[in-house]
């Protein structure tokens, strides 16, 4: 007898990825979850299990939860301004004054409150956030994303150097100190919120901040967040801070903020990766370093085409991330339908070996991809935490019927005009 409350079975159009490839569907099928825990999908009731609750969802198709693997919450409230300009530019003009507001704990309430609702209503069931350097405010937003009951890690940004004086912590010392009060703080306050260390990027880090985040990473076995070879300027600027790094990836890696190998625990996750050369995507590969892909935000910003079919092909942990607010949309479904549309281009107008990316891996890059970085997150293969979303297709008109298949690509596609989401559920939880 399965008692826990997060115990259950949906009956619906089931779809998940068998494998990068290809999909696993199902009609009428039924998801058998355990303590939050899948234990499969099955044409008819197994015995064992006939005791259990079943909410039968018709015709609406069921998929596993999406993980969004970069995002920055408290850039939500200035999304789609200033989307002529590159990203220093952009961040002078636009993040850095946003982000100094979140000193205020009245105005990060407000803002972090918008926030966190649009995402309880988004695709998004897994997250990996940054917020800004305010410790309170940092602890706000944790409360806020804990009441959701989604699956977050949440960062407090560190920064002591080329970045505004008004957003600068005051010197390396007290940024360490500061991080130190915030993990003791947090990291046993809640049971779906997680703490992760967060420098912002190499060039607003000194090697000072840089060493002791590496020591608070191998003392509390923490993962890790930042960009890397985001953009042409970017990365020169890396190298000229830091002569004798090798790449700008190298120096994370010097300072033990880079992942130590498959199978870590703690790894590391990277947003962008577009300029990544050769030397810096085997050092990924070897550290099992995440790679989060922003397609739109790499077109908003001028970046440029993340070449990810390579890196599929090298066997690098990938996901997707919307990075709010370099892209414009909290939407994940908008987020598979960008990293196609730009793994055209690169294949058209960079490498025409590349062949672009399908439906069906961009699919698996926004579920299993990134949902790994929390574990066995993405599936409905038993053993994976059950991340569940229920999808309203009944307005996208299909006259002659379709497979599962073609309705889940179109529901992707077509979700923000004629789609809906009808349920969610996040390692068994129902948020809605």
């Amino acid at each position: 007898m399965h008692t826990n409350t997060n115990s259950w079975i949906l009956k619906g159009m089931i779809c998940y990825s068998k494998s990068k490839e290809e999909l696993s569907v199902m009609e009428n099928g039924y998801l058998v979850c355990c303590q939050g825990i899948c234990q499969g999908v099955f044409p008819s009731i197994p015995e064992e299990f006939k005791s259990l609750p079943l909410t039968d969802y018709q015709d609406a198709l069921i998929f596993p939860g999406m993980t969004d693997l970069h995002l920055h919450a408290p850039q939500y409230p200035f999304c789609g301004l200033g989307m002529d300009l590159e990203l220093l530019e952009w961040l002078e003009n636009h993040t850095f004054p946003e982000e100094s507001r979140y000193c205020s704990l009245d105005y990060a309430r407000q803002a972090y409150g918008i926030f966190t609702e649009d995402l309880k209503a988004s695709p998004t069931t897994r997250a990996v956030i940054f917020s800004t350097i305010h410790s309170p405010a940092t602890k706000l937003l944790m409360d806020l994303l804990e009441d959701t009951g989604l699956a977050t890690y949440v960062g407090k940004v560190n920064m002591d150097q080329n970045c505004p004086d008004f957003l600068r912590e005051a010197d390396a010392h007290a940024a360490l100190e500061d991080t130190r009060q915030w993990l003791k703080d947090t990291m046993n306050a809640y049971r779906h919120t997680k703490p992760i260390l967060t420098p912002r990027f190499a060039p607003t880090c000194s090697a000072a901040l840089m060493e002791g985040l590496g020591k608070l990473q191998r003392e509390y076995g923490l993962p890790v967040q930042s960009h890397l070879s985001e953009n042409l300027s970017e990365t020169a600027w890396v190298k000229e801070l830091f002569p004798w790094s090798s790449f700008y990836g190298d120096v994370y890696d010097r300072f033990g903020l880079f992942g130590s190998g498959k199978g870590n625990n703690a790894p590391a996750v990277m947003a962008h990766c577009v300029h990544s050369p050769r030397e810096e995507v085997l050092r990924m590969k070897e550290k099992g370093v995440f790679v989060a892909h922003c397609p739109q935000s790499n077109t908003n910003l001028s970046s440029g085409i993340a070449p990810i079919r390579s890196y599929l092909e090298e066997g690098l942990f990938i996901g997707l991330g919307t990075d709010l607010a370099g892209g414009t949309n909290l939407s994940m479904f908008r987020c598979i339908t960008d990293a196609i549309a730009v793994s055209k281009l690169y294949w058209r107008l960079v490498d025409q070996s590349a062949k672009p990316l399908t439906l069906e891996e961009g699919f698996y890059l926004a579920t299993i991809g990134g949902g790994s970085f929390f574990g066995k997150v993405g599936s409905f293969e038993k053993g994976y935490e059950a991340d569940v979303l229920v999808a309203d297709d009944s307005l996208i008109p299909r006259p002659q019927g379709q497979s599962i298949q073609n309705r889940l690509a179109r529901f992707i596609y077509l979700s923000q005009e004629k789609g809906k989401l009808i349920g969610k559920y996040v390692a068994g939880r129902k948020i809605f």
